[in-house]
């Protein structure tokens, strides 16, 4: 079965195809965080699924190039550097910090690239390839000394959203980097500099000034992975006006179809609301470690919602993500040690066993459907656990599956963070162990009670006694 995506352009699901005349390298890039404060959990709802995107690419054999970019000079960043009363470079540098802290306390994939729009060979390709539209007649300069795309010029601008601009009102210029389907007009490509802008300013043949959001982009994916993309990701909210801005300045300027396959995720409702800090359910990932949540238990409830679907975000569906990574911990944590525990009688691992773990894989062929993948890897749990207790399975079995959650977790990313036990806790479960030899029931009870106050629950099992972390 061969991958399938949804593409927005055409809004059909489409077998993958990368340009690769190999077939084998895929270049995607995906739009990355605007560092005027800490990315949000929406932000991370797209940064995952396009960790998922990769990771399955590569699990069924592609070579992907992945390009996600910084966004430190925009409206956002100036204003929120002149509140601080900052440089723009020291105002984002810490945004950016965070940003990386959080991508791997979400065990999000580093990315082969990480543009920042400032970069000095970035700012001279933007400003390249507006001097490319200028010279075709496709941007002009207006009285304001900023550097405007003429649509007029790009027939097909709304055919990403779907818009039909016929009946949408002309707005003449749009200078704002961000605006409403009803102000569709002209957007910058360079803003002439101004007070407000301060120190914030580069060079151009046509005036000192800044680039516009949308030509940096356009910009950094070219300079990194050429004319053709094979994959373009990110938010609904980008769709209109970034993306569809990204089309037809980089297609103007190269002559070729920008980008073969463009994928969006849904919005991420919070308690069935709007995310908003007026209704007191904006989350940052910081906000939810606070709260005593892990980065895994995060991800588990940002990845676990197909990513064209609306995802309502809620505390309870995090506990139920920590019940659910709990079950899959138990399950791993008995597969490793029944290993060790007899001889090895080999034996292939039961069929039914290995079609949950091909399921798992053929249910992301299709358009990522996680849904379908998670219930495969429940199932395989569940039937695994069977064959264990009516002794199903030899140790050799169990070694092959093993290997086989190994590669499901290549593209989840679930595993259990490694557990230290205390020393002092260890020694208390050492002497429970010997007065439970002796029948001192009482003793065992009062033992379990203090290593539960250190922060730890002790289960008996007929293999010994299991710690895990409360």
């Amino acid at each position: 079965m061969s991958v399938r995506l949804f593409n927005t352009y055409s809004r059909q699901t489409e077998d993958f195809t990368p340009l690769d005349p190999a077939g084998q390298r895929v270049k995607m890039y995906t739009c990355g965080p605007t560092v005027y404060n800490h990315a949000h959990i929406g932000n991370f709802r797209a940064y995952i699924f396009e960790d998922l995107l990769q990771r399955h690419l590569e699990a069924r054999g592609y070579e992907v190039e992945r390009v996600m970019n910084l966004t430190d000079v925009d409206d956002k960043t100036i204003r929120g550097a002149r509140a601080a009363g900052r440089r723009l470079a020291d105002f984002t540098q810490v945004y950016k910090d965070a940003f990386f802290t959080d991508l791997d306390t979400l065990r999000i994939k580093r990315a082969d690239h990480f543009p920042a729009a400032t970069e000095p060979r970035y700012i001279a390709r933007m400003i390249a390839m507006i001097g490319q539209l200028l010279e075709q007649g496709i941007a002009y300069q207006a009285e304001d000394r900023s550097v405007y795309f003429r649509l007029a010029k790009f027939p097909a601008y709304g055919a990403l959203a779907h818009l039909n601009l016929d009946e949408l009102r002309p707005s003449g210029r749009v200078n704002s980097d961000e605006y409403e389907k009803e102000n569709i007009g002209d957007f910058a490509l360079w803003k002439a500099w101004d007070e407000a802008d301060g120190e914030v300013r580069w060079e151009a043949p046509w005036g000192a000034g800044r680039p516009g959001w949308h030509i940096e982009c356009s910009a950094m994916a070219t300079a990194l992975l050429g004319p053709e993309l094979d994959i373009h990701c990110g938010g609904v909210d980008n769709i209109f006006p970034h993306h569809e801005a990204e089309i037809a300045q980089s297609e103007c300027c190269t002559g070729k179809k920008f980008v073969r396959h463009w994928l969006h995720c849904a919005h991420l409702m919070v308690e069935g609301q709007k995310m908003s800090k007026s209704a007191g359910n904006f989350y940052t990932l910081r906000d939810l470690i606070g709260k005593g949540f892990t980065g895994r238990e995060v991800r588990y409830a940002l990845l676990t919602v197909n990513y064209r679907l609306p995802l309502n975000f809620t505390i309870a569906g995090l506990e139920g993500a920590r019940a659910a990574l709990g079950r899959i911990d138990e399950w791993v944590g008995r597969i490793s040690d029944f290993r060790f525990q007899v001889s090895d009688l080999g034996g292939a691992l039961p069929a039914n066993l290995s079609e949950r773990h091909e399921g798992f894989f053929n249910a992301l062929d299709d358009d990522l459907n996680i849904s379908g993948a998670m219930g495969q890897l429940f199932d395989l749990i569940r039937e695994s656990n069977s064959a264990l207790d009516h002794g199903q399975l030899t140790p050799a079995q169990t070694a092959e599956l093993l290997k086989l959650w190994e590669s499901i977790n290549r593209v989840l990313a679930f595993e259990r963070e490694s557990i230290v036990v205390p020393a002092e806790v260890a020694a208390l479960v050492e002497r429970r162990q010997q007065v439970r030899s002796d029948k001192d029931w009482t003793a065992s009870d009062r033992l379990r009670d203090e290593i539960a106050a250190h922060g730890w629950i002790v289960k008996d099992t007929k293999d010994g006694p299991k710690l895990s972390p409360k």
